[in-house]
């Protein structure tokens, strides 16, 4: 079965197009107009082994806000999409992950149910020219599109480059972990007998 996902929104704001395949090779093609976004991304795609593709032209004369977070919501739909009804899946996944002096652990459910826990706060308002506040504005989007509990920890850490860096491919480790088949339960990971999708 192929998990893979396109994803096309198009608002006032931004034009987004965006795919995903869970089962790739870590390849990552991105033109999202923010650099340190796209940076981040390149990570999160290396450690987390997909192939991700986004294009996106957003209202950058205004400022990054609305191409981050719609990014995030894109990157969101196309996990809930790529893992469709999530037979034989793992569901959890977590990874602590060391970059420095920093250390974050990121938790993931693919419970059907979204709820972001984020406690990764950065020293500085500036990443370069990226503004600080939009990680969690960014992985608010990807939980609640993904319809994933997340849950963010910064242990400590000094370096909001490093911080951001930790996060994300802790994110991807955690995501790879989660969407792992486990050949010892083929149906879906729940007592329930469903996941919400």
């Amino acid at each position: 079965m192929s998990r893979t996902a396109k994803i096309d929104r198009q608002t006032a704001e931004t034009n987004i197009q965006l795919e995903l395949n869970l089962d790739g090779e870590g390849r990552a093609d991105l033109a999202t107009g923010v650099g340190f976004l796209d940076h981040m991304l390149t990570l999160f795609a290396k450690h987390a082994v997909v192939d991700l593709k986004i294009c996106a032209k957003g209202d950058l004369e205004v400022d990054q806000h609305h191409t981050v977070e719609d990014v995030g919501i894109c990157l969101g739909q196309a996990i809930r999409q790529a893992v469709g009804d999530k037979q034989g899946l793992r569901r959890y996944g977590h990874f602590t992950l060391p970059m420095d002096e920093t250390l974050a652990t990121v938790a993931i459910d693919l419970s059907g149910r979204h709820y972001l826990v984020y406690n990764a706060q950065t020293p500085t308002t500036k990443i370069g020219d990226f503004d600080a506040e939009l990680l969690e504005e960014f992985w608010q989007a990807v939980s609640a599109n993904a319809m994933a509990n997340l849950h963010v920890v910064l242990h400590h850490g000094r370096n909001s480059h490093h911080i951001a860096e930790a996060v994300f491919k802790a994110a991807a480790r955690a995501l790879r972990m989660a969407v792992e088949v486990d050949p010892r339960c083929p149906g879906v990971p729940s007592t329930k007998g469903t996941l919400g999708n």
